[in-house]
């Protein structure tokens, strides 16, 4: 597994970004997925986490409804789409694979990729 985020970037509030995460592994389909991410000065937190055929999706309570997570076992990417962005929403944002779907612990997921800067400016 080896993870490649990128589609940070600046945007306005109320704007949207798509975030994609590319595993140039050969054995996507065989973990769960998750998006998490950092603040300055605050603690990894959980955003949003997919099993492994995309059929069931998991968010934490602050991007639901504004932020939808899908996958392509076929492209072996994830994505996160994010819309309404909000500057509480600025944070780098890590892709993340493990063998446990939909959990929210950053210390069950196996595999991180190097991090993505959002930046959401009021």
């Amino acid at each position: 597994v080896q993870l490649q985020a990128s589609g940070g970037g600046l945007v306005q509030a109320g704007g949207s970004l798509r975030l994609s995460c590319l595993d140039s592994g050969r054995t996507f389909s065989n973990y769960g997925r998750a998006w998490f991410r950092q603040a300055p000065g605050k603690e990894r937190e959980f955003v949003a986490a997919i099993n492994l055929n995309g059929g069931r999706t998991f968010y934490t309570d602050s991007v639901k409804g504004r932020f939808i997570i899908t996958r392509d076992n076929v492209k072996n990417t994830v994505d996160l789409q994010m819309n309404s962005l909000k500057p509480e929403d600025t944070a780098v944002y890590y892709c993340a694979a493990g063998t446990l779907t939909g959990s929210r612990r950053t210390n069950e997921y196996d595999f991180w990729g190097q991090g993505t800067l959002v930046t959401v400016s009021s």
